[in-house]
């Protein structure tokens, strides 16, 4: 059975299976918990494929229960192999009539399939929706606007759908044979040069300065960009491996860089080279999901003045070559390994993955750039998720990974048999999950395991931002390591902000005498900080400093507990919660604007509002001198966090969400309540004002003006 599906059997060996076999394959190689209606589902779908597939029980097809496209995080219902065409079936069990959705969704499997799968690039695509209580069928076959072997979405009851394959067959005039499509389960992920072209022109269309505003100038970005590039031809030329660290505060540009080097390593001079294609890879879901969406909204609307039609999934497909969720990357490698490793060593299973002639057992890209690079988890944390079995709908369990993720992503571009680039962009201090090991993982690895991997550093990261300082001890003894200057964002005078506001927050954060003067600069420069212990005076003061389509928020931690009397919700957790917060306008009560969702450090890392208010809530205190951590126990305490990893993601926290306005930040640190009730005791514990003025004394203190 292979990690990319819940089931696969041939023909013969699917029809002489019971049912209930069939099923309890599907449960054993399902991650999570299984509903009853997903039981029945299941249930229904075995039994009518038994009978619908008997004309064919004798021929060399596949079937393919719940079919994941590599990286795209895409589940197909069933697919069928069947005389070298491919059937994509998609179930609405029970429902009697035809929905656009549904039509929208199995096409959409079917050009991912077309665009993304190498072994379906040259192969006859049939989408076919089954709504299995539908009394009519499609009679009409043609092609699909795309021109491409795909046809035309299909719709059919359960009662008419052997004769639909069997009607689609004979019209394709796909004769009886005995030809099974080889390795199509573990088909290696490989984007068509047409999926790339749009991709770039999408890009290339929009100003992602709109998106990832950044406050270095553009002769910063491209020295940074050009820099890169050079390595990256560099290393081609030599046929070495090699990896460069790219530092820079919040708002240098990490990420517009990231993608620039992604569009402009795909082209050379105007042409398409993919052979030596990149790959933007983020962590960050919300980052990801908005970025997408963004470019996506923006190409359609660009389409729509040219009276152009363009689906939004194609846009959105065509983003998802360019960017992609690391962790899906990852796990694509994941499912090519021997299982379970031996001997603490990870080896690709070669009847799991397929050895191509350019690449070896590597995936596509020879260039991976991995944003927020800090973020990569620990050895203890991606081998505890393996243990338990890791990838939502599969157990992909290796209940023994012996690597940290920064080490398995080193060795996955290092299975590629010429050359490979690694683009680590790093931002200091803003390791925020438990299990995010920081930059030290990845120097480790490098260090211990891949000595023949050249290491670019910037000079920057020997600050103490960036691995506690242990930099320059870390590598030492490494003899392939090259600093420069060109691999740190820097940002001009005329973009005072992020280099100044960075360092305010730092200062604020670790108690350095230079705080208040670094304030004093900040706002002789315009860029107003201002306190407030009102959350109306601060909604109120963003509301006032917006202008036109300038945005503003709420910003809270995750740990953060006592925003609801303050008239405060949290942002639900799911990417397209993010998008609608980020991109949504001003009439629309999803937007951030509407100041009543507040986002987490989680869901605004790698993003920025022109306006933000930052709610310090009790989970961090200024006490004594320093700070204490808190965490609620979700009724009616804080209790003390004393686990020195935690304090640390706590303070970074607030590290991200103090820079995370490009325009100006109101920080709300609430009063609570000090009322008592009738029977003399605090009519609300959880919030003693003691909890709070202790903040609001020290900020103070550094000269924040008051509203």
């Amino acid at each position: 059975m292979s990690n990319r599906c819940l089931y696969n059997a041939t023909f013969a060996k699917f029809l002489n299976q019971e049912p209930l076999a069939i099923l309890g394959s599907l449960h054993n190689n399902y991650h999570g918990d299984s509903l009853t209606t997903t039981d029945e589902a299941w249930m229904g779908e075995i039994t009518l494929m038994q009978q619908v597939l008997e004309p064919w029980k004798n021929e060399a097809g596949q079937i393919v229960f719940e079919y994941d496209i590599p990286r795209l995080g895409k589940r197909i219902d069933v697919v069928l192999l069947l005389r070298g065409m491919i059937f994509c079936l998609e179930f609405k069990v029970g429902k009697k009539e035809e929905f656009q959705a549904g039509i929208e969704q199995v096409m959409d499997y079917a050009l991912d399939l077309k665009n993304f799968h190498l072994f379906s690039h040259d192969r006859k695509i049939v989408p076919i929706l089954i709504p299995t209580r539908y009394k009519e069928y499609t009679t009409v076959f043609q092609p699909s606007v795309y021109n491409d072997d795909i046809y035309n979405p299909m719709i059919t009851g359960e009662e008419h759908l052997q004769e639909l394959i069997a009607r689609v067959l004979e019209h394709a005039g796909a004769k009886q044979n005995n030809e099974s499509i080889d390795n199509w389960l573990i088909s290696p992920y490989a984007p068509t040069p047409t999926i790339i072209e749009a991709a770039r022109t999408l890009y290339e269309n929009h100003s992602v300065e709109d998106i990832t505003r950044h406050e270095a100038d553009k002769v910063s970005t491209d020295r940074t960009i050009n820099y890169i590039l050079d390595i990256i031809e560099q290393s081609k030329k030599r046929r070495q491996k090699s990896i460069c660290f790219v530092t820079g505060v919040p708002g240098a540009g990490k990420t517009l860089v990231g993608l620039d080097v992604a569009i402009k390593q795909t082209y050379k001079d105007g042409e398409l080279d993919k052979e030596n294609g990149a790959i933007y890879l983020s962590g960050n879901g919300p980052l990801v999901a908005v970025l997408t969406e963004a470019l996506a909204r923006d190409n359609q609307k660009k389409c729509s003045a040219k009276g152009e039609k363009k689906n939004m999934t194609d846009s959105r497909r065509e983003v998802s070559e360019f960017i992609q969720i690391i962790h899906r990357y990852r796990d694509n490698m994941l499912a090519k390994i021997k299982n379970p490793v031996e001997n603490g060593i990870v080896e690709i299973d070669p009847e799991k993955a397929v050895r191509l002639e350019a690449t070896g057992y590597g995936e596509v890209e020879h260039v991976a750039i991995f944003d927020e690079a800090q973020r990569s988890w620990t050895h203890k944390r991606i081998a505890d998720y393996l243990k338990r079995g890791g990838t939502y709908g599969n157990k992909l369990k290796v209940p023994n990974f012996p690597m940290s993720e920064a080490e398995f992503l080193i060795w996955s571009l290092d299975r590629r048999e010429d050359w490979a680039v690694i683009i680590c962009l790093v931002g200091g201090g803003q390791e925020i999950n438990t299990g995010e090991a920081g930059i030290t993982e990845w120097i480790n690895a490098l260090n211990n395991r891949f000595k023949h991997w050249n290491v670019f550093i910037s000079n920057k990261l020997t600050e103490p931002e960036y691995a506690e300082g242990r930099v320059n001890d870390l590598l030492q003894e490494n003899n392939n390591v090259f600093y420069s200057d060109e691999l740190h964002l820097a940002v001009s005078l005329r973009s005072f902000r992020a280099e100044t506001l960075s360092a305010f927050v730092h200062s604020l954060l670790s108690f350095t005498p230079d705080a208040a003067t670094l304030y004093q600069d900040v706002k002789q420069k315009g860029y107003p900080i201002v306190l407030t212990r009102d959350m109306e005076k601060a909604r109120a003061w963003l509301r006032k400093q917006a202008r036109g389509s300038q945005q503003t928020g709420v910003l809270v931690t995750k740990v953060a507990a006592r925003f609801k009397p303050l008239a405060v919700h949290i942002l639900g957790q799911g990417d397209e919660n993010a998008v609608h917060w980020f991109l949504e306008d001003k009439t629309d009560i999803r937007s951030s604007n509407y100041l009543e969702d507040a986002a987490t450090e989680i869901q605004v890392q790698g993003l920025e509002l022109d306006y933000a208010c930052v709610l310090w809530d009790a989970d961090m205190r200024y006490e004594d001198g320093r700070w204490t951590y808190y965490k609620f126990n979700g009724k009616n305490k804080w209790n003390p966090e004393n686990n020195e990893e935690n304090r640390k993601y706590m303070l970074n926290a607030y590290r991200v969400l103090l820079t995370r306005a490009r325009q100006g930040i109101v920080i709300c640190v609430p009063t609570g309540n000090g009322k008592l009730g009738s029977d003399g005791f605090p009519e609300d514990s959880t919030r003693l004002p003691e909890f709070y003025d202790g903040s609001y004394e020290y900020l103070k203190s550094l000269g924040l003006e008051e509203i």
